[in-house]
């Protein structure tokens, strides 16, 4: 298994990152632990990315990857302004980032993500278990010469105490960006909890045929989650042991 410890590049994947607000903002809530304030909207993010080739990462080799969460109040990025997640779901294909992800606090758990590009249209779906349980649609331009750059932070859970980690990422989004639909497939999942409301309401998004970013190296404890709080097992419809 890759240590945990160690620090790991991508770059030039391509990328679905945007956010909405939910149809069960209760819900929502319910899944950040006491002591962590969800967005007043209760706010909802979610980034699916596609790395094509090992040659793209720093040893992931080529994989895909969905995770979604709730958008957080003060716990902003190092800017001061982007403001920090809370992990609820993890989604990937591979065995070895789901091991690493797993040892650094995120709820990881075995499933594919394809984003397939007709035209100006992109269409993203994940899949766990082989049953796709997310579905995107979007209208993109032209890769323009802005760039994003900047940091991400998110937060975790590891043997009981709160994690955060601050994440480098510079993008190359496209000039026009429309989401068309986000479809929540499986009503027995526990990620459904997480659908948008009707009508969609987009709070901000890109779509980055070359995004880089890094995981890095060493994790700040932020201290003990309170007692009471029990973190999510997205695990039980993965067929994969809790304690994995």
């Amino acid at each position: 298994m890759l240590d945990p410890a160690v620090p790991h590049l991508v770059v030039n994947c391509r990328t679905l990152y945007f956010s909405w607000l939910p149809a069960d903002p209760d819900a929502v809530a319910s899944l950040v632990p006491p002591g962590l304030r969800p967005h007043p909207d209760r706010e909802v993010f979610m980034n699916q990315y596609v790395v094509d080739d090992a040659s793209q990462t720093s040893g992931f080799g080529s994989y895909s990857l969905t995770y979604l969460g709730v958008t957080l109040v003060g716990m902003d990025a190092p800017d001061g302004v982007t403001p920090g997640g809370w992990w609820t779901d993890y989604v990937t294909s591979s065995e070895r980032v789901r091991g690493y992800a797993l040892a650094r606090g995120a709820p990881a758990v075995s499933g594919r993500t394809s984003i397939t590009e007709q035209g100006d249209t992109i269409v993203t779906e994940t899949g766990i278990d082989g049953v796709p349980v997310i579905r995107a649609q979007v209208r993109v331009g032209d890769t323009g010469h802005a760039v994003h750059n900047g940091h991400h932070r998110y937060l975790t859970e590891l043997h009981g105490q709160l994690i955060s980690s601050i994440y480098p990422v510079v993008a190359e989004p496209s000039n026009s960006f429309e989401i068309e639909s986000v479809e929540f497939l499986d009503p027995d999942h526990p990620v459904y909890a997480l659908r948008p409301e009707n009508p969609l309401t987009i709070a901000w998004g890109y779509y980055s045929p070359r995004s880089s970013f890094a995981y890095p190296g060493g994790l700040t404890v932020l201290g003990q989650v309170e007692p009471g709080y029990q973190v999510p097992d997205r695990r039980a419809r993965s067929g994969l042991p809790s304690g994995s």
